[in-house]
C-alpha cells in the first residue's frame, strides 16, 4: 500500500523552479529516504507532504487523501497521524520536556491531566530518556538527547507517519548509530512509516528500505540502495563514492554487509 504518492510534482517561488515532475511513492511500513544535492528541494518536498508548501503543479496524496483538494477539517484530521522531527528538532525553549510534548495532546485531545501526564511519561520512555528529563527545559539537554525529546513531541499523537529532517545531523558517530537503531526499533514496535531526509551515508546503508535521489529538479534514481548505487547519473557517483562505496557496504549481490 503506497502512503505517499507524489505525481509529476512542480514546485516553483517566482521565476525558480524547484521541483520539475518530482514522482515517487512510500510504501507502508518501510524507512524511505531522500537525499540529493544542495538546493535540490528536499526539504520543500517534505514540506508540501506535511502541507506547510503547496505545489505549483502535480498531485501529493498522503495517506488516502489528495492534498490538493483537502478540506479545513479533513486537513485537520489529517494533521494528527503524521509526526514530525524537524532538524534541529524545534521545541519551545520556555517549556519544559513534558510541556513540549504535552501540547499536540492538550491540542487535540480531551483527556485529563493525569492521563496526559501518564502519556508524556511513556513517550519520554518510549525514546530511551530517563523520566526527570520531562521536568528539564531544551537547554539543560545535550544535542543527542534534544533529538530525542523532540521525536518524543512527533510520536505524542501516536501517528501513522513519521517525518525526520536530518535526525542524525550534529550527532557523533555512536549518537548517531544509536539514533538510527531507534528508529528501526520504533518502525517495527509501532509500525509506523517512515521518511527521512539525510545524508548520513551510515544510516543510508543501514536502515533505509529505499529512497530516492533528487538532482537536476527531479528524482534521478529511486529504490532500494542496490538500485540506485546502478544510476550513472554525475551527483550519485560523486555521493556514493563510486567504487569504494559499494565494496565497502554490498555484497556481489547488492545486500548490505
Amino acid at each position: 500500500m503506497s502512503i505517499i504518492e507524489a505525481k509529476g510534482i512542480i514546485t516553483r517561488f517566482g521565476e525558480r523552479t524547484i521541483h520539475d515532475g518530482v514522482t515517487l511513492n512510500v510504501e507502508e511500513n518501510e524507512i524511505y529516504g531522500i537525499l540529493g544535492e544542495s538546493g535540490s528541494g528536499k526539504s520543500v518536498l517534505m514540506k508540501e507532504m506535511i502541507m506547510l508548501l503547496e505545489p505549483s503543479g502535480g498531485q501529493m496524496k498522503v495517506l488516502g487523501h489528495t492534498l490538493s483538494s483537502i478540506g479545513f477539517k479533513e486537513a485537520q484530521a489529517l494533521r494528527r497521524e503524521w509526526g514530525v522531527l524537524f532538524q534541529f528538532g524545534a521545541l519551545y525553549s520556555s517549556m519544559t520536556i513534558a510541556e513540549n510534548i504535552e501540547v499536540q495532546i492538550k491540542e487535540y485531545t480531551n483527556i485529563s491531566k493525569a492521563m496526559r501526564d501518564k502519556l508524556v511519561r511513556s513517550k519520554i520512555a518510549l525514546v530511551g530518556l530517563d523520566a526527570d528529563v520531562g521536568s528539564l527545559y531544551p537547554s539543560e539537554l545535550s544535542g543527542g538527547m534534544v533529538k530525542r525529546a523532540a521525536l518524543a513531541r512527533a510520536l505524542s499523537m501516536e501517528p501513522k507517519l513519521l517525518f525526520l529532517d536530518e535526525p542524525t545531523s550534529g550527532l557523533d558517530p555512536v549518537g548517531a548509530r544509536n539514533f538510527d537503531k531507534l528508529i528501526v526499533d520504533l518502525r517495527d514496535m509501532l509500525g509506523i512509516t517512515v521518511v527521512m531526509i539525510t545524508h548520513d551515508l551510515d544510516s543510508i546503508f543501514s536502515i533505509v528500505d529505499r529512497m530516492a535521489v533528487l538532482a537536476d529538479k527531479r528524482v534521478i534514481a529511486q529504490g532500494t540502495l542496490k538500485n540506485v548505487l546502478q544510476s550513472e547519473h554525475t551527483f550519485v557517483e560523486e555521493f556514493f563514492r563510486n567504487d569504494y562505496t559499494k565494496q565497502k557496504y554490498l555484497d556481489k549481490d547488492g545486500r548490505h554487509v
